[in-house]
């Protein structure tokens, strides 16, 4: 069993920036894909960006792309979600997410039922 651990949510004002965390307890983190995923009240959950077990290549939808960076520290088993310019519509909690499974495009990455271990998320409230 995987466990993974968000934080670094809260409150911010719009326009500003906020940087998740997420603590993976495994033993070789590096074998993992990791994802970060939202969900606002009344929203399905959806892709916010996802990161290969090396930290080699990215995929972002359009709705944060140029905002949002994910990177990953092996080393330290935790993945990181810089958020940027951040805006209401992005206010909802946010997920950590990890497989064993390579992938090779973007749509995979985006695919919720490809993850099989979630964090339980934090929140994220942006005032406008």
């Amino acid at each position: 069993q995987v466990q993974l651990v968000e934080s670094g949510g809260g409150l911010v004002q719009a326009g500003g920036s906020l940087r998740l965390s997420c603590a993976a307890s495994v033993r070789t983190f590096g074998a993992y894909t990791m994802g970060w995923f939202r969900q606002a009240p009344g929203k399905e959950r959806e892709f916010v960006a996802g990161i290969t077990r090396s930290g080699g290549r990215t995929y972002y939808p359009d709705s944060v792309k140029g905002r949002f960076t994910i990177s990953r520290d092996n080393a330290k088993n935790t993945v990181y979600l810089q958020m940027n310019n951040l805006a209401p519509e992005d206010t909802a909690v946010y997920y950590c997410a990890a497989t064993v499974r390579v992938y090779y495009s973007s749509s995979d990455y985006s695919d919720r039922e490809r993850y099989e271990y979630w964090g339980q998320g934090t929140q994220v409230t942006v005032s406008s």
